[in-house]
This record gives structure tokens, C-alpha cells and sequence, in this order.
């Protein structure tokens, strides 16, 4: 697979990954319905765009960069103008795991979904350390699925993520329904929920008269060595014994009996991605 049409390519998303495909030896064809977009991937890329027709025609593989909830509607508009054989390349599984693809079985559906510049890394470059999201200048691992199609388009599809997602350390190969357990469940329901529990609690601090500066250089300045230690990252790291108290006195507070058990019940899951799609 030599040739890929980038569906969505004027988006945030669809440019970023238009960039890192244009450093790659994939021929691309570029696709956006909006002006708006389309000035954008030019603006932004020097990259201009085709017409999908011409775009399907041609294509190996294709890559939905569009909303999650536009998916389904959007690729059924044009399913069957796919040649035999193409693959579909989505970057996050909630549509394929609530079912909302269209049904074709000689096509492929492929996933691949970053996982984001880790908080641990070797970094040295100030580009790569400022590049939070990652797709630019910092390393980044990747999660990727087969989905539906034939077992050799695995790799020749993850090589494509790997182009669009670049730079990319480790590729993890897991199913759609594994996929759908790490986002939304623990990234966004259990991660980003704490990310935003971290900021309120550091503009609590602040309110009761805490410099803000101080509350934030404290609490950040102590997750890197608590999420070391959590993680294990430190040989032999262990938390202080006041730290264990703490840990111990705050938990029946702040969490809920069976809270985990809870984000983590497929119905949970299931209800969180309708809600993703809806």
C-alpha cells in the first residue's frame, strides 16, 4: 500500500497528521470539504487538496481523520466506492467497538490511536519537551488494531501510523474492545478526571492563600517522584510512612467503595463510548 487518501486533512487533527505523512514515502491524496479546511492544510503545509472521488479511486488505504461521531455516517457515504482490498484507518476505536461501520468484508478496518510523549523520557531537544501532544518533535508509543481484514495488513497498516504518528517508539498491538478500556476508561474517565482533581486542588491551595506559583511548582515538583515510585520507576522507591498515612486516611474520602470495579464494567464502558458517538 503505496497510496493513502487523508480524509478530514484541513482538521487540527487531519493537518497534523498531513505534516508527517508528507516527510514519509506514502503518495497522499488530501481531502476536505471545507474552505475553512482547506486554506488551513495550505497555510499551514503548502499542501493542496484533491477531490475524494479521485482520492477513493486511487487510494490504498484510507484514514478517516474526522469526528468520532461522524465515523459511521461518513464512511458509509462512500463505502462502496472503495476498491476490494483498501484498508480504513481510524484513530480511535469507539466507533468500531459500538458497531457503527458499515458492514463490508473485503475491505480492512484498521485503528491506531497515540498514546501521547510519555511523562518519563529522554528528551533533551526544548522542541521535543514543549511538544505535549507529540505528532511533532517528541517520541510517542502508539496502540494499534486489526479490527477486520486480512492478518497481513497488520503491519502494513501500523507502518502507516507509524508515518502519520510520528516519531513512534513502541507500536502495541491490542483488540478494539482492549482498546476502548484504555480510552475512554483510563485515560479520560480515571486520568483526565484526576488531571483536572490535581487543578482544583492546587486553586484550593491557592484560595486558602498559597502563592499559586508555589502550589503549582510544589504539586508538580512531587508527582514526578510520586508517579516514579507508583510506577516503579525507582529501584527500591518506597513512600515515606507520613505519605502511606496520608494515602490510607484519604482514600474512604475521596473514592467510592468499588469505584474502580465500577469505571472498568463493560456496561460502564459501553455506555461511556455511546456517549463519545452519540
Amino acid at each position: 500500500m503505496t497510496t493513502v487518501a487523508l480524509l478530514g486533512a484541513g482538521g487540527k487533527m487531519g493537518v497534523r497528521l498531513a505534516a508527517n505523512l508528507a516527510k514519509s514515502d506514502y503518495e497522499t491524496l488530501h481531502v476536505e470539504v471545507s474552505p475553512q479546511g482547506q486554506a488551513r492544510l495550505k497555510e499551514e503545509t503548502g499542501l493542496d487538496c484533491v477531490s475524494q472521488a479521485e482520492a477513493l479511486e486511487k487510494a490504498d488505504a484510507v484514514i478517516l481523520a474526522v469526528p468520532d461521531r461522524l465515523i459511521g455516517k461518513v464512511l458509509s457515504s462512500f463505502v462502496s466506492e472503495l476498491k476490494p482490498g483498501t484498508a480504513v484507518i481510524m484513530l480511535d476505536a469507539a466507533a468500531p467497538y459500538a458497531g457503527e461501520l458499515p458492514k463490508r468484508e473485503d475491505i480492512t478496518y484498521f485503528v491506531a490511536h497515540p498514546c501521547h510523549p510519555p511523562l518519563f523520557n529522554d528528551e533533551t531537544e526544548m522542541a521535543a519537551k514543549q511538544d505535549y501532544f507529540g505528532g511533532v518533535a517528541a517520541k510517542q508509543h502508539i496502540i494499534c488494531s486489526l479490527d477486520q481484514g486480512p492478518e497481513e495488513h497488520y503491519q502494513i497498516c501500523e507502518d502507516i501510523a507509524r508515518a502519520f504518528y510520528a516519531p513512534v517508539m513502541r507500536a502495541h498491538r491490542c483488540t478494539t474492545a482492549q482498546m476502548v478500556v484504555l480510552e475512554p476508561a483510563l485515560s479520560e474517565t480515571v486520568g483526565a478526571t484526576f488531571a483536572k482533581a490535581l487543578a482544583d486542588a492546587t486553586k484550593a491551595a491557592a484560595d486558602r492563600g498559597v502563592p499559586y506559583q508555589a502550589a503549582e511548582d510544589f504539586l508538580l515538583g512531587h508527582l514526578t517522584i510520586l508517579l516514579a515510585v507508583a510506577f516503579g520507576r525507582v529501584p527500591g522507591g518506597r513512600l515515606s510512612d507520613a505519605c502511606l498515612l496520608a494515602i490510607e486516611e484519604a482514600e474512604p474520602m475521596i473514592f467510592k467503595e468499588g469505584w474502580l470495579e465500577k469505571i472498568f464494567e463493560p456496561e460502564s464502558i459501553s455506555a461511556s463510548v455511546k456517549s463519545i458517538i452519540r
